[in-house]
């Protein structure tokens, strides 16, 4: 193991307490904008209070968010016109997403969104049931900073402004928070370190920080803000676009190996703690899990009981290796009914895939005809991985774990992982590939590189229960009709086409629209491509990132229905012959 980096950075709030409550300051006016929870901005102010400055601190994070939760009275709100800023180095709906999910937690409120200027403030006009109104400025600290590809990020930032300061010592600036050092100082270290000529760079890239912050649960859905996730999803991309950049990759390359990048953000009192290290991969195992029934299942299972899950299914065993020597395992039973491969875990932090695959093969395979393969889970290093990852952060979306021990995607490792897949579709020449996945179950954000996720911005917000249909050319009919037979069968599972209607409402009211099809309450994209190797592959993607107890089970139930549907429709489309009809 090399230490590249052991640091202690001090604590931005207790930076504040320390200047300003000695009692110097008796009389000042003070406002800063952190990263910190309510409970510790409070605090904070009591005991500036006792020096006699009279101190109002805000949340640096979403601060329009905490406004509404902190200081906008909301009982007998009727309406809400917010003028939120556009500036000209963000994107223009960057601070509609940022309110998010405020449409949501004011239900019954009727909220407008309208453009304003580059300001940096959000101006709101509320009106209330008994005919008051009233007018409220909330300050957005955000400043520009160049980040690691040389371009120019809009970031929130840490603000200090202090007024009737008896020495005339006033000012009104950004001050750098503890969280953006962090960030900084990371990258910085890792960007000036001398990595080799050759890939994979290390084997793991650990990043360990201990720090205070935001987790705060929200009144809609799974939504919650939490600047610890942000750090982590901050510190994965940035570096998978750092080593792009440094490889000359393009941005949407997905075959860069530049090993494991492992951000693990844990709480913590105080300065924040910070250590990155390049070490062997060692053998994170999976987490004990207490064995459960897969129909009711209410988190994800163990590895070891979904491979045992697996061995009860008839037919013939399949698989090969992954990067640290976990078995990559599928089961194949041939039938005259037409092939269909069925995959989950590519992305193991997309948490519903495998326990819905296989419910679903476990009851097609009572049809002596069916002619299915399955592989429950195609990166077993990152299934381990998030469940290392999870039991500190349980609710994180966890993207470290969504790529190999290489740092790449499973769909780009063709002599590792995917060895699997491609056999099994050379054996069952299968036309159907029903590929599970999943994405954030609340909204992903990347506060330190500007705020919305670059390259993913369609996914920053839950947007109910999705399809992706990838088909070849001469499928386009055929692929239109499997998408339309599937969602029908969705729309029957009870819940679903509410839960969807309600996220994309709300997704589309902070994201200016809806950039996809909606079939039978599923809003889907149809892509026409002939990169895949076999003429359909029908995906899914359930907010699942990461959700337990009841969402967990409703999550894994439309995945097991997507793939008895696409089963049944594909058999309609082609027929035991397998010719196209």
């Amino acid at each position: 193991m090399t230490i590249i980096l052991d640091a202690r950075i001090p604590r931005t709030l207790d930076t504040i307490l320390r200047s300003y409550g000695t009692g110097d300051w008796h009389g000042a006016v003070l406002q800063a904008w952190l990263f910190e929870d309510q409970q510790a901005r409070r605090d904070a102010e009591i005991h500036l209070a006792r020096a006699g400055v009279r101190a109002r601190l805000h949340s640096a994070y979403k601060p329009l968010v905490h406004a509404f939760l902190e200081e906008i009275p909301t009982n007998g709100l009727t309406r809400a016109v917010i003028r939120y800023p556009v500036h000209p180095e963000a994107k223009p709906l960057r601070f509609v997403s940022e309110a998010y999910p405020l449409v949501a937690l004011l239900d019954g409120v009727d909220v407008r969104f309208e453009p304003g200027a580059a300001d940096m403030t959000y101006y709101v006009t509320a009106e209330y049931a008994n005919g008051a109104t009233a007018r409220y400025d909330i300050f957005a600290p955000n400043r520009l900073r160049e980040n690691h590809l040389g371009e120019t990020d809009l970031t929130p930032t840490g603000w200090l402004k202090v007024s009737e300061a008896p020495n005339g010592e006033n000012t009104d600036a950004a001050t750098e928070t503890e969280h953006e050092t962090v960030f900084h100082r990371v990258m910085e270290t890792l960007m000036l370190h001398g990595w080799p000529e050759t890939e994979p760079y290390a084997e793991t890239i650990a990043i360990d920080v201990a720090i205070a912050g935001i987790e705060r649960p929200l009144a809609y859905g799974d939504e919650v803000m939490s600047t610890r996730e942000a750090l982590h999803e901050d510190f994965y991309f940035s570096l998978l676009e750092f080593f792009k950049h440094k490889s000359g990759r393009p941005p949407e390359d997905r075959d860069l190996k530049p090993g494991q990048i492992v951000p693990d953000i844990r709480s913590g009192e105080g300065d924040a703690l910070v250590r990155v290290t390049l070490r062997p991969f060692g053998h994170p195992q999976d987490p004990e899990r207490p064995e459960q029934n897969l129909d009711t299942a209410d988190a994800a299972p163990s590895l070891t009981q979904l491979y045992r899950e697996l061995d009860a299914l008839p037919g013939e065993d399949f698989g090969c290796t992954s990067c640290e020597g976990r078995a990559v395992r599928g089961k194949y039973r041939a039938g005259s009914r037409p092939a269909v491969l069925v995959t989950a875990g590519q992305h193991p932090n997309e948490v519903s895939a495998p326990v819905g695959a296989l419910r679903a093969v476990r009851r097609l395979l009572d049809d002596a005809e069916t002619n299915i393969a399955v592989i429950p889970v195609e990166n077993p290093d990152g299934y381990a991985l998030h469940g290392k990852l999870c039991e500190a952060n349980p609710r994180h979306m966890h993207h470290a774990a969504r790529y190999t021990s290489l740092g790449s995607d499973v769909e780009y490792n063709p002599e590792i992982e995917k060895v699997a897949r491609i056999k099994i579709l050379e054996t069952s020449a299968a036309k159907l590939h029903v590929n599970l996945h999943g994405y954030p179950a609340h909204e992903w954000t990347r506060p330190f590189t500007g705020y919305l996720p670059r390259g993913f911005e369609l996914w920053t917000i839950p947007k109910g229960f999705f399809l992706v249909m990838r088909h070849h050319a001469d499928w386009k009919v055929q692929a239109r009709a499997l998408v339309e037979s599937v969602t029908k069968r969705l729309s029957a599972v009870p819940g679903l086409p509410e839960f969807n209607r309600r996220q994309i409402e709300i997704c589309s009211l902070h994201t200016g629209g809806t950039p996809y099809e909606i079939v039978n309450d599923v809003p889907c994209l149809f892509t026409e491509t002939d990169q895949h190797p076999v003429p359909m592959t029908l995906i899914t993607e359930f907010p699942d990132e990461t959700i337990y107890g009841e969402p967990y089970r409703f999550a894994h139930t439309a995945q097991m229905t997507t793939v008895l549907a696409a089963e049944e429709a594909l058999f309609g489309l082609v027929g035991k012959g397998g010719a196209v009809t």
